[in-house]
């Protein structure tokens, strides 16, 4: 005979029907409940109308070239790089002065 496993031996009916349960209603009529409430307090308009808000700031931007980003990245990469070496620096420093101590 075919050598099914788990769920592939189950019609696809089946396989739905097992894998709703109870907690997921009520999962699904709390969103709708927040939703409903969100919606009758006028919140999901206000949020609405933020975005659209944003999208319009957004585009008055100026936004930096392709050039422009690679230069800034190496120049931030080099940053950490310095700031790294500095760190283990005076971790070694500070390792060396407490071995002369204890």
């Amino acid at each position: 005979g075919e050598n099914l496993r788990g769920f592939e031996s189950l019609s696809l009916r089946q396989r739905c029907l097992r894998e709703v349960n109870v907690w997921d209603f009520i999962w699904i009529g709390v969103a709708a409940a927040v939703f409903a409430f969100l919606w009758r307090k006028g919140y999901l308009l206000r949020l609405s109308q933020y975005v659209g808000q944003t999208k319009i700031e957004l585009r008055k931007c100026a936004w930096p070239t392709v050039n422009e980003l690679k230069s800034s990245t190496v120049v931030v990469i080099i940053a950490t790089a310095i700031m790294g070496l500095f760190v283990v620096g005076i971790d070694f420093v500070v390792r060396q002065i407490m071995n002369l101590i204890m």
